[in-house]
């Protein structure tokens, strides 16, 4: 079945299709890097998809490291679960001090549809504490705020325009394992809008349920590895998938002759671009530019892109993640009507827009 969505004058083909039990969480082993850790807290930095919701400083293993290795490293001795890479935080240390981290899904959830999340866990040899609840934010915004502390209702409400809902993962017992890896599981209902996912204790220190460990250190926290992040949802859900590489819209954003000023019907157009495209963070958007005939040929290659840069500056504006961009130009190379009737060269200056998959 084919199906098209307009949003504003930007058509995007589609199809629908079912894959088995897809896991909605880029990256979910910390194995796509920038750059390999060399000093701590750099998880924000060096981790691709991931982020820290807080000004909490998370780390980064991975074995390329001597410094931030895996399996030894400064907190003890652990193997990665899966692959060659995993993230170490703080789930309770003195003065309330937490470390979180935060990724961005692949789709946004469906409301009213149950998802089952799971990731591993294991107690660093160097924690003098063990808690027993992990907690869990889906949030309709990337959330990021300067507060070290514990990540508070309070403080997740002061993020404007968001929505979100947090629950947390009961244990009946205390994860103390320092050598083994332990699965952590929940399923829980979509409300629908749920774009981020975040992982860490919601606690402060009076409300956290924690226990000493039998082997006292220094620490006086309880800091854990994790590794192999799932979200499930149904396994006959439908995926949007893009029909074509490339899909074009039909009408564009048009200019005037030697400009590449956006009046306010494109200005318009790209807002609800944007909104499209907060709603599909698994998607990204090509913008490609192009001139009419008059004018050398270096001239209209500069304007094409200038015009492209200009939407590209506005989307940015309203909010959109750079890596979430890009833009072409192609001068007067490739017009859509001739460019013997004003009519004609009226149409093809222009922009269009190319929206494709994230490639992970």
């Amino acid at each position: 079945m084919r199906w098209v969505i307009y949003v504003g004058v930007v058509l995007f083909c589609f199809q629908t299709c079912s894959v088995f039990a897809q896991n909605l969480v880029k990256n979910p082993s910390f194995e796509d890097y920038h750059e390999c850790p060399n000093i701590l807290g750099t998880f924000n930095e060096h981790v691709k998809s991931w982020s820290t919701p807080t000004a909490g400083t998370t780390d980064y293993f991975n074995t390329c490291s001597k410094v931030m290795s895996a399996p030894e490293n400064f907190n003890g001795v652990q193997h990665p679960k899966d692959g060659e890479a995993y993230a170490g935080l703080y789930f309770y240390a003195p003065g309330d001090y937490r470390e979180y981290i935060q990724v961005a899904l692949k789709t946004k959830l469906r409301p009213d549809k149950e998802y089952h999340l799971s990731f591993y866990i294991s107690l660093a040899e160097g924690s003098d504490f063990a808690v027993k609840d992990f907690g869990v934010v889906c949030s309709y915004k990337q959330i990021a705020l300067k507060t070290k502390k514990d990540l508070s209702r309070r403080q997740l409400y002061s993020v404007e325009g968001n929505k979100f809902h947090s629950f947390e993962i009961n244990h009946p017992d205390f994860h103390e394992d320092k050598s083994s890896w332990l699965k952590v599981s929940v399923s829980f209902v979509a409300k629908g809008y749920e774009r981020f996912l975040v992982l860490g204790n919601l606690r402060n220190n009076k409300l956290t349920r924690k226990v000493q460990t039998k082997r006292k250190e220094s620490k006086k926290g309880a800091y854990y590895y994790i590794d192999k992040v799932e979200l499930l949802g149904d396994a006959t859900e439908e995926i949007l998938q893009p029909d074509e590489e490339i899909t074009k819209n039909f009408q564009n954003i048009l200019f005037d002759f030697d400009s590449y000023e956006l009046d306010q019907n494109a200005k318009e157009t790209i807002r609800l671009l944007k909104e499209y495209l907060s709603d599909h963070p698994e998607f990204m958007v090509t913008l490609i530019g192009h001139t009419d005939s008059k004018g050398a040929k270096p001239y209209n290659l500069n304007l094409s892109l200038k015009r492209a840069e200009a939407i590209t500056a506005y989307l940015l504006q309203l909010g959109l993640e750079k890596e979430r961009l890009s833009l072409k130009g192609y001068g007067s190379a490739k017009p859509l009507q001739s460019n013997v009737t004003e009519d004609g060269r009226k149409k093809n200056r222009r922009v269009e827009f190319l929206v494709a998959p994230i490639k992970n």
